[in-house]
């Protein structure tokens, strides 16, 4: 029989790095940290406009059955992220309003799932925002086990206990804590960067002469014609 474990202990990135990775958002700290680290695009965001930061704190559980959700509550601090897979793909409705609720009461600032939520219009009237796989009101069990703060694997991604989660409109990404504060120092250099490059771009400069494209374009054999050739 396969072990399950509940660990009680994850080792969490300081909470400023964390701010400023949220702050940075999804598009710019994936460029700032390598290209790496996004879940796929299957798990979306459930809300508009929500943008989060926090400590993973993960669950590995059977599909259709939320058990281990409820187990992983007691584990969550203020200013983490809950981070839930199945051991086999599932859209059920795993999570729900009443959950939400026990995980605001700890602090959670919000959920990432790879499977499904409902009670979605109470979700976003309550302010609880999740990242999920499907929106699905198939309701689940409470009687398999499975694990918390373990490594898992969410839409192709892993992560672990403590791994830094920033997800917004743009979808969600995993850091290693300790590579945070590298990140988050390349992330404002990489904003401050953009911010000359829109003004540049606002006084009617075009990207093609900004980023010194024509001569690519030459050598990729694109031509400017006034018309077609016959």
């Amino acid at each position: 029989m396969a072990a399950h474990y509940i660990v009680r202990s994850v080792d969490r990135a300081e909470p400023d790095v964390i701010a400023a990775l949220r702050a940075a958002g999804v598009a710019t700290v994936h460029e700032a940290a390598g290209r790496i680290g996004l879940l796929g695009p299957e798990v979306q965001p459930r809300q508009t406009g929500a943008a989060i930061g926090g400590s993973a704190i993960t669950v590995s559980s059977h599909p259709g059955d939320n058990l281990m959700l409820h187990a992983a509550v007691e584990m969550c601090r203020p200013g983490d992220v809950l981070v839930v897979t199945t051991t086999s793909p599932s859209t059920d409705g795993m999570f729900g309003d009443l959950l939400a609720t026990s995980l605001m009461t700890r602090g959670v600032v919000g959920l990432v799932i790879d499977a499904g939520v409902r009670d979605i219009a109470t979700l976003r009237e309550i302010g609880f925002p999740v990242w999920s796989r499907a929106v699905h009101a198939q309701g689940t069990v409470k009687a398999s086990p499975g694990s918390v703060n373990v490594p898992v694997v969410a839409a192709g991604q892993l992560v672990r206990g403590g791994d830094i989660v920033i997800a917004d409109d743009d979808g969600v990404l995993v850091l290693r804590a300790a590579s945070g504060p590298a990140v988050a120092d390349a992330a404002a250099k990489r904003l401050e960067n953009e911010a000359g490059k829109r003004e540049t771009l606002a006084g009617g400069v075009l990207g093609v002469d900004l980023y010194n494209l024509r001569p690519l374009l030459e050598e990729l054999g694109v031509r400017y014609v006034d018309r077609l050739p016959e």
